[in-house]
């Protein structure tokens, strides 16, 4: 602990996001950054808690007082090294994550300030990439070959532990670049694929082969591996089976997203099968990370309008005594992307699509109520019968996934990941990864 009296005498600083007139005319990260000056003062908050929640809350087990101290310090290389002991992709977690060890900060929970644990996390890796500290490293083989389907947080974190441990491991996918869910799930302005690609290209030299554009039935694995590892994620959206469901213009989210990072990334569609927003009045169903994704993207597209509905009501501002720690604090999350021009209301059913020459021109929804259980279950939803229509020719329909079935497997075939235990973070996945990596080599040693 560099500074015991730190956090009394520096407030939060938070990087911030370009300005919203600028970064709505492209798709570059909106993120800003701090200069190393005032990063090291935002490291130097930390108290070094003699139970550090943080560490706790981490899925990765991130030994955040440690590096936040050698970040203090001005000991980059130190830090990095502290960080990547836990964490094989701090580059992304650093821009994406919920940051769920700010949430159970000590600074947090006594003065609603927590360290900037996320940012700083970024920062150091990006020190890294800059100052040369990662380089490739090429471990011993061991003779065994592992076969890992799918290229998602899941798999390259199987990928990468499995390499380290002198496995010779083969990462398949269907699409034509790795990355999954980070590369064609999450738009550029939130995570510029370059920081994927500098990673794959390190992965590459380290050994891993990628054999990309493959698709593979698992229930019929490629020959010749000791073990495999199923990665695939969770590809089924949920739908929307209402009436009006076949009219045009109505559309799972990731139809948006990954069309618009495929052709940020290159690649061109037919006019008829371009998913834009340009011109159009958007409906965004479902109140998630994704669901603002769509917002975002909405506008960089054009659209005259966007309105974004949730089933559930909304939370409160700041702070929920329902929720309160350590379970994760249920409040109104307002994102870059809500920033930029977006109407968003709560407590709302869908309950048909109102079409018009055969294309969706407007949604029929109902308030809701949400009744207490009276064994204190889930809350039970109550229509109102108070209705009416949004106008809008473009849905998008962002209300998660459906948890996969898989088959039963030979005792050599792992299962990680999102396939495994359904939608989730992408930290969790790069988590449930390392475990599933040392389940294979507990296996195989």
């Amino acid at each position: 602990m560099g500074d015991p009296k730190a956090f009394l005498n520096i407030p939060r600083q938070e990087a911030g996001y370009r300005p919203i007139h600028e970064r709505i005319t492209d798709f570059s990260q909106v993120e800003q950054t701090l200069n190393s000056h005032d990063r090291k003062l935002q490291a130097s908050r930390c108290m070094d808690c003699g139970v550090p929640f943080c560490h706790w809350a981490c899925p990765l087990g991130n030994k955040d007082p440690e590096f936040q101290d050698a970040l203090y310090r001005g000991k980059w290389r130190e830090a990095y090294q502290i960080l990547s002991a836990t964490n094989d992709f701090p580059e992304f977690t650093g821009r994406i994550c919920p940051a769920l060890c700010e949430k159970s900060c000590v600074l947090k929970l006594s003065c609603d300030e927590p360290v900037t644990i996320r940012e700083n996390e970024a920062a150091i890796a990006e020190a890294a990439y800059r100052e040369g500290y990662i380089t490739p490293i090429c471990p011993e083989r061991n003779g065994r070959r592992v076969a890992v389907i799918g290229a998602g947080p899941a798999g390259l974190s199987v990928s990468v532990r499995l390499n380290a441990l002198g496995y010779d491991v083969t990462l398949f996918d269907r699409k034509p670049n790795p990355g999954g869910l980070l590369r064609y799930g999450i738009p550029n302005f939130k995570l510029d694929k370059a920081v994927i690609d500098r990673r794959m290209k390190l992965l590459k030299a380290e050994g891993i082969h990628f054999e990309m554009g493959v698709e593979v039935d698992v229930t019929h694995l490629p020959e010749g591996f000791d073990a495999y590892a199923v990665c695939t994620g969770t590809p089924t959206a949920r739908d929307l089976p209402i009436p009006g469901r076949e009219l045009k213009g109505i559309y799972f989210a990731l139809d948006m997203l990954g069309q618009q990072n495929r052709i940020l990334d290159g690649e061109t569609f037919p006019k008829e099968e371009l998913v834009n927003a340009k011109g159009r009045k958007v409906l965004v169903i479902g109140g998630g990370d994704t669901g603002s994704d769509c917002i975002g993207t909405s506008i960089r597209q054009g659209a005259v309008s966007v309105i974004q509905i949730e089933i559930m009501p909304q939370p409160p501002v700041g702070h929920n005594p329902a929720t309160p720690w350590p379970q994760w604090p249920l409040v109104l999350k307002t994102t870059s992307s809500h920033e930029e021009g977006c109407t968003r209301r709560w407590s709302l059913a869908s309950n048909r699509f109102i079409g018009k020459n055969g294309r969706v021109c407007g949604v029929e929804v109902e308030e809701v109520e949400w009744l207490p259980s009276p064994d204190g279950g889930r809350p039970t939803m109550k229509p109102t019968g108070k209705k009416e229509v949004i106008e809008a020719d473009m849905v998008l329909l962002a209300m998660g996934f459906l948890k996969p079935q898989q088959p039963t497997f030979a005792d050599n075939v792992f299962v990680a990941g999102d396939a495994a235990n359904g939608a989730s973070l992408v930290v969790r996945a790069l988590a449930h990864g390392r475990k599933v990596a040392e389940a294979i080599h507990a296996k195989l040693k």
